[in-house]
């Protein structure tokens, strides 16, 4: 097993020159971000910057080309099989599309985790399981129901129940609103903010939603599509406060900030033209 080594100097998680290709296309490139213990990260940028690959290579899902990714002063891509399994037991993981179980009733998906890690009474899963329904704000009722019965504001509660099974030190929110009405969407961001009040924990929100970056986070950090960027260009734009980013003089900051096409008007105006 992994002795627990963080303290107070050394943040939680560390990256230090990541780099990641898939074939001959780079997505990320020396990127350098530590993330203190219970800091609520919001990870944005633009459509195929990196943000989902990023935080996927954090759990050790995806290997760096170059350089480390650091959990609790631990390397996470030189640990062996076991040591990784249980250092990823102290992450939860909110995925995309709430990513649940088609074949599984809701009190199922939610049990999985504790079910794949045993040592769990029937009654001990299934208090627990009702306990994070009732966190997520869910009646009882919907434990045995499918997840094609449920709105999508129902099933992304149903995935962040499911992640908090396991009390984990670490959330991971891959696009947690998308594809909700502002009216979920706020629900869900308020899910964030109160999951983080009843326990300590560290989390990273990948989000293009504006509003959930000013409701949840701590620090936000932007990163650039790497095909854009000119030579010698860091990929991280930005890296502060919700404040700060909206007194940013970094043009391109603010294009994605305010939802404006900026120089992509002109892309599309030379698709026209050729």
């Amino acid at each position: 097993m992994i002795d627990i080594v963080n303290t107070a100097e050394q943040p939680l998680i560390r990256v230090e020159k990541l780099t990641i290709r898939f074939g001959h296309q780079t997505v990320l490139k020396n990127i350098d971000l530590s993330v203190p213990d219970g800091q609520t990260l919001a990870l944005i940028g633009e459509s195929g910057c990196g943000k989902s690959v990023l935080i996927k290579t954090l759990v050790g899902l995806l290997d760096p080309v170059k350089g480390t990714v650091e959990f609790d002063g631990h390397n996470m891509h030189t640990l062996r099989e076991k040591e990784l399994a249980a250092v990823r037991q102290r992450f939860g993981f909110v995925f995309q599309n709430a990513a649940l179980f088609d074949s599984m009733t809701v009190g199922q998906n939610v049990a999985f985790p504790l079910e794949q890690l045993g040592g769990f009474s029937r009654s001990e899963v299934r208090e627990q399981v009702m306990e994070r329904l009732h966190e997520v704000g869910l009646p009882k009722n919907v434990i045995t129901k499918s997840p094609a019965e449920l709105s999508g504001g129902m099933r992304k509660r149903v995935a962040v129940a499911r992640a908090l099974i396991v009390n984990p030190e670490v959330l991971l929110y891959d696009e947690p609103t998308t594809g909700l009405d502002p009216v979920m969407s706020d629900v869900i961001n308020e899910l964030i903010i109160r999951t983080r009040r009843r326990t300590p924990v560290t989390s990273i929100v990948v989000t293009h939603d504006m509003h959930t970056v000013r409701r949840v986070a701590d620090r936000v950090v932007m990163l650039s599509p790497y095909p854009r960027l000119a030579a010698g260009q860091p990929q991280i734009l930005f890296d502060g406060t919700p404040e700060q980013l909206d007194q940013t003089s970094d043009r391109r900051v603010r294009q994605f900030v305010n939802g404006e096409a900026g120089e992509r008007l002109l892309e599309l105006a030379g698709d026209t033209n050729s």
